[in-house]
């Protein structure tokens, strides 16, 4: 890979790259291309897998928008950011029953990306590759503080990581902050489509703030 190519996992190691020990993360604002949606996302044939065909379509359009005849102004060459989640449960539902689950699925986009730029590239995935991307968005969240941790392994395992995140909230005076507008948040650093399940890297983010006193 050539050095002027932007890898964001490598040049912002500290948010996508963190110890399988829980700590502290100011996370600043990013814009993403995003499809909302709810239910299981192991469902066969089912909404999240098609959201994820329709963010990879964008995303992938406007890395290879360098060859077309309308160059975005202030392009720069970069590899696609891994696939993330934001995460919600229905009326506090049992996490096990994941057709409960609400989800916004994103993947960041490069700075030199506008909402024109954004619209433009929907619409030539439209014509070109036959594919709707009404559901579709151009968003920009800004985090703010929160507790991250790698968690390695199987999706189902994922409430051993989060007691341990947790537990350092309790230990550094930090209390759970998911509110209707900061949510649970996983980064998926694996192709869980192909990577066997004890093997999955994700990153775990939980919004917080400090306790009062």
């Amino acid at each position: 890979m050539t050095a002027n190519v932007k890898d964001y996992k490598k040049e912002y190691k500290k948010l996508y790259q963190p110890k399988t020990a829980p700590e502290m993360v100011e996370v600043g604002e990013m814009q993403f291309v995003a499809v909302e949606g709810r239910g299981n996302p192991n469902d066969e044939n089912g909404e999240f897998g098609a959201a994820i065909k329709i963010l990879y379509a964008i995303q992938y359009t406007i890395k290879m928008s360098k060859k077309g005849k309308t160059v975005p102004e202030g392009y720069f060459d970069y590899v696609v950011p891994p696939l993330e989640g934001f995460w919600t449960v229905e009326n506090k539902a049992d996490l096990k029953d994941k057709s409960k689950f609400f989800w916004t699925a994103v993947i960041r986009l490069p700075e030199f990306v506008d909402k024109e730029i954004f619209d433009r590239a929907c619409n030539e995935v439209i014509h070109r590759k036959n594919i709707n991307t009404e559901k579709a968005k151009y968003i920009r969240i800004k985090e703010g503080l929160c507790v991250q941790c790698m968690h390695i392994g199987p999706f189902d395992d994922e409430p051993a990581t989060i007691a341990k995140m947790e537990k350092f909230m309790e230990e550094n005076n930090l209390a759970n902050d998911i509110t209707a507008t900061r949510h649970h948040h996983e980064i998926y650093l694996s192709d869980f489509r192909k990577t066997d399940a004890s093997k999955l890297k994700t990153v775990l983010r939980i919004p917080v703030k400090r306790k009062e006193g």
